[in-house]
């Protein structure tokens, strides 16, 4: 427990470590947010009108009423932090376990449950496999917990939403960063903001990033350009349209292999892959068009189209398994191909009922069509083998360990795979948020989800299809004992199609099969402390049925038998603790196991990448006028790599730091340093044998300017 302690202290800093002039500090820095803008509402809700304010409702409502936990990194943060990439930003929240991702795109573990598609930008579902920059975000959400009445299907541990820049009109402005680090990366951003008239504004980010690290072979670049433009088409209406183009190539590194119960020892620069074939590529285009709408006071509307185009190869030499001598490679090449259309429409009604009674009412509609197709091809080992002759001394695919990998010769295959699939959905939502006096408030409601998938294997002329109709509620109820403290209590569900969450092919196995089921209750409590400072603990249960399991009468049948069940505890703070002084600190507690045998693994066994502590913490001290400090901690218990519960993912601490000099009001230099300690740790896997090594200590210095 002392080491616990240690910890949140650590992630906290210290309020006394020096002296400083609280008030002019806070006057002579520029100003920071490590907080969304409203967290409480006094008097009216002016500001509100052409905003359908939190993800986590589609309706104008602080965060502080929100029955949900909800972290969240600002772009003040990012800045503070030098992160441009989603996954750098996930390990600053507690909780949230990150998975390689096989190298080549985002992929999470959200209160235990694993996703590659539970994404979104602006409310809008982005769901192909890709890594994602934050160089056109102003604010990552993540929203913890099934809620299936706000996202639609999936989502069973949570989402995680980007919220974009957007052009302001009336506003000019242009700014920049340049930075590189000591392993030889770097990252060039730009951000400009120019009026065309009183009422509309053009805004372009862009950015080119180079990508290494101290892993052998390494390297990669990205190059991402996004236009935005905001028009103030009439007294109360406003368009809103963006559109992004994002390249992304590296090198596709699996990690290492596991030696017995823990990662391989010794090797933690070595690539076990070919540099040349090791390769990955993608490319992504999304374009929006947003028309917001204000028919009268507490009457509001908006309108999203979305479009997005996805294509991505990437191909891979990956390490099976290791007996400290040999190894075993696998390997092939994966094409994905994925266009979205998205549209979603929202009416919110806020208005007073009378007797000290309000009501903000939200009805709103969604319909998607997705369609995607994957090719897979093997690669085939080219030496010459005789499993008779004892004398050979090792297989096609194996080689010796070395701290240099020798790939034996080998070949790309004909196609192992190849399917298509054709995706159509239609929602109905409506949600109640009653406030009955000061003290009380209710919130009730209600999605109605149409999944219609129809899947083809190509190279056996297999279809599939099912169609589903759920209806997934969602009930909370909130006391505020005082305006700015919130005891809630919440109940919300969602639910997975069996043909996994990138639904690329339905087997005739699985087209008879109920999707599964998650359901999420949750006590909680939010104190804004003050209005730049907010507070949070919950405690939930995550229940998850309906997973495919062998039938205990015939273990060649499939039934929906499988259930799992993850509890814990989360607490966080978030925002200004003094006025020299800005924190995001968390700590999460989370147990979970399989309650019964299922297709994951025995009864018993614990979840995957399930680390019972997390804490997190990043702390920005102010402490003269031109100079500014950041520490920051991450720290996870000891987790199993995969279900098998075989090999052990060490716990780990890890220290980054930083410092500010404020140069002038137009110039800030920044240094920020990973791993202040050289902490050797595993920050992630995918399954026993690819293992991701953490970076080593390094560092990277900056600077920010605006013209």
């Amino acid at each position: 427990m002392s080491s616990y302690l240690k910890g949140i202290l650590l992630a906290g800093g210290c309020l006394m470590a020096a002296p400083v002039h609280a008030e002019a500090i806070a006057d002579a820095q520029p100003e920071r947010d490590y907080l969304p803008p409203v967290i409480t509402v006094t008097g009216t809700a002016d500001g509100y009108a052409l905003d359908d304010g939190s993800t986590a409702t589609k309706t104008p409502t602080p965060l502080v009423d929100v029955p949900q936990t909800i972290n969240f990194i600002t772009e003040d943060q990012l800045e503070d932090q030098s992160v441009r990439q989603l996954n750098d930003a996930l390990r600053y929240i507690p909780g949230v376990s990150l998975e390689t991702g096989e190298g080549h795109r985002d992929e999470v573990f959200i209160r235990g449950q694993e996703t590659t598609a539970d994404f979104y930008i602006d409310g809008l579902r982005d769901d192909a496999q890709y890594y994602r920059s934050l160089y056109n975000i102003e604010r990552v959400e993540v929203l913890k917990g099934a809620n299936a009445l706000i996202f639609g299907r999936g989502a069973g541990g949570g989402a995680i939403n980007r919220v974009a820049k957007r052009a302001a009109p009336g506003v000019t402005f242009a700014k920049g960063e340049a930075s590189g680090d000591t392993f030889g990366a770097f990252a060039l951003l730009g951000d400009a903001n120019l009026p065309m008239g009183e009422s509309v504004a053009l805004r372009l980010n862009a950015t080119y990033e180079e990508f290494d690290n101290d892993r052998d072979v390494y390297e990669g670049r990205f190059v991402g350009i996004s236009p935005t433009l905001t028009a103030m088409v009439g007294p109360q209406t406003t368009l809103v349209a963006s559109y992004s183009y994002d390249d992304d190539r590296r090198v596709t590194d699996r990690g290492i292999p596991a030696l017995g119960t823990g990662p391989l020892a010794g090797y933690d620069e070595t690539f076990f892959g070919d540099p040349d074939f090791n390769r990955s590529q993608a490319r992504t285009h999304i374009a929006r068009l947003r028309l917001e709408h204000e028919f009268g006071p507490g009457l509001t509307a908006n309108a999203t189209v979305q479009y997005g185009d996805y294509d991505k190869i990437y191909a891979n030499i990956v390490p099976s398994s290791t007996d400290g001598t040999t190894v075993l490679l696998g390997g092939y090449q994966d094409a994905q191909q994925r266009s979205n259309w998205i549209g979603q429409a929202n009416l919110v009604w806020d208005t007073e009922l009378g007797g000290g009674i309000s009501s903000t009412l939200l009805v709103g509609i969604e319909a998607m069509r997705q369609e995607s197709a994957n090719q897979r091809s093997g690669i085939s080992f080219l030496r010459a083998f005789d499993p008779d002759d004892p004398g050979q001394p090792l297989r096609p695919n194996e080689t010796p360990l070395t701290e240099t990998i020798f790939v034996p010769p080998f070949a790309l295959g004909a196609l192992t795979s190849s399917r298509e699939s054709e995706l159509t959905t239609l929602s109905v939502y409506a949600q109640e948020q009653l406030a009955l006096g000061e003290h009380v408030e209710l919130i009730a409601g209600l999605r109605w989800d149409r999944f219609d998938l129809e899947t083809t294997d190509l190279l056996r002329a297999i279809p599939g299809n099912r169609v589903d109709e759920k209806l997934s509620p969602r009930l909370g109820v909130i006391v505020k004992p005082v305006p700015d403290l919130s005891l809630y209590a919440s109940y919300a569900t969602s639910f997975l199609p069996q043909a996994g969450d990138q639904f690329l092919i339905l087997s005739p196995g699985d087209s008879g099969l109920e999707p599964e089921k998650f359901a999420n209750y949750e006590l909680g409590a939010k104190w804004a402390a003050s209005n730049r400072l907010l507070l949070s603990a919950a405690v939930f249960r995550l229940e998850r049925s309906n997973t495919k399991a062998p039938s205990p009468s015939d273990p060649t049948l499939t039934v929906l038998a499988g259930k799992s069940r993850v509890e814990g505890f989360e607490i966080s703070a978030a925002g200004e603790i003094a006025p020299f002084w800005k924190a995001n600190i968390g700590y999460t507690y989370l147990d979970g196991e399989l309650l019964s045998t299922s297709a994951f693994g025995n009864a018993g066994q614990r979840l995957q990448q399930l680390p019972r502590h997390s804490i997190s913490g990043w702390n920005r001290f102010d402490v003269s006028e031109q100079l500014g400090f950041g520490l920051g901690v991450i720290h996870q218990s000891e987790q199993f790599a995969s279900f098998s519960n075989t090999v052990v993912l060490p716990a780990y601490w890890r220290v980054d730091a930083a410092a500010y000099y404020t140069v002038s009001e137009r110039l800030t230099v920044q240094l920020n340093i990973e791993n202040l300690l050289d902490e050797g740790y595993y920050a992630s896997a995918h399954g026993d044998n690819n293992i991701q090594p953490g970076k080593p200590l390094g560092a990277r210095l900056g600077v920010r300017f605006e013209l």
